[in-house]
């Protein structure tokens, strides 16, 4: 066996604030070039939208402003390498490095800490909602978003039969579009999960909004399908800001995982035009 590497918990949670600050005010640029292409398409009262969502973007990252003023709850997938020695302790370094970006950035807090009782605002945005994942390797990968509710909110499951077609599972992801209409602050980003249980596919559905919008799913079938439920999706017409026109989405991001034979879970999780996300290696 060789020799473990050695991180330390307080670059970890060094890092991961400097990239929520940065993911905070300044969209990837892979969202930069999809909406910008995407403004260049748009007609009607929708391509007003796109114009204020431009400028939006460059008054944010000009000023190290927040993008918008739901700065989200936090989403952490943690991919931990079997050959890494964390030294401290990594979800109290991944809660410093949220409540410190929080407060540095201005963000709002917007976490309550029970759901239902009541609803008393933690006041720092903790605690992040945080995946561990163990790999071959000694890295540390953090991918992260920074999910608002008004999209989360139109967000869903479907328990589908096993016979569900293909066509099936389109026509529930074109449901769940519609339904939303302009609610999710369109043009939108749609994750996508396929299998495993009710709570396995929504997992997938936000690991799938970490990638990147100009990827290809390695699968030519599922690349297939994604570009189909994307064009499906604008064809819709719900449009910018839910005015109508020819974007509706930026994007369509499928994930897979094996299912049992008595069904098919379907969750779409949608996301504003913010797509804000980010990753750290360390």
């Amino acid at each position: 066996m060789g020799a473990m590497r050695e991180i330390g918990c307080e670059e970890v949670a060094a890092s991961l604030k400097k990239a929520l600050l940065k993911a905070g005010v300044e969209l990837p640029a892979d969202v930069k070039g999809v909406m910008k292409e995407a403004s260049r398409r748009e007609t009607g009262r929708s391509a007003l939208v796109f114009q204020r969502c431009l400028e939006n973007m460059d008054v944010a990252e000009k000023e190290g402003l927040p993008l918008c003023q739901d700065t989200g709850m936090v989403l952490l997938f943690c991919e931990i390498g079997q050959d890494l020695r964390l030294d401290g302790d990594l979800n109290e370094a991944l809660e410093r490095g949220v409540r410190e970006a929080y407060e540095e950035g201005y963000f709002r807090k917007s976490v309550v800490m029970d759901p239902l009782k009541d609803r008393r605002n933690s006041g720092t945005n903790l605690p992040p909602v945080v995946y561990h994942e163990l790999v071959k390797g000694d890295r540390l990968k953090i991918n992260l978003l920074l999910k608002g509710f008004g999209s989360e909110n139109c967000s869903r499951i479907h328990m589908l039969k096993p016979t569900c077609t293909r066509e099936g599972v389109i026509e529930a992801v074109l449901k769940t579009v519609t339904e939303a209409g302009g609610s999710p602050c369109p043009p939108i980003v749609v994750g996508i999960g396929l299998g495993g249980t009710m709570d396995k596919a929504a997992v997938l559905s936000k690991k799938a909004l970490c990638r990147s919008l100009d990827s290809h799913h390695p699968d030519p079938w599922y690349d297939e399908l994604e570009r189909e439920l994307l064009e499906r999706i604008n064809k819709t017409g719900i449009g910018g800001g839910g005015l109508g026109g020819d974007v509706t989405a930026l994007g369509v991001k499928i994930e897979t995982y094996p299912t049992h034979i008595a069904g098919l879970p379907l969750a779409v999780t949608i996301n504003c035009w913010a797509d804000r996300k980010g990753e750290v290696v360390l």
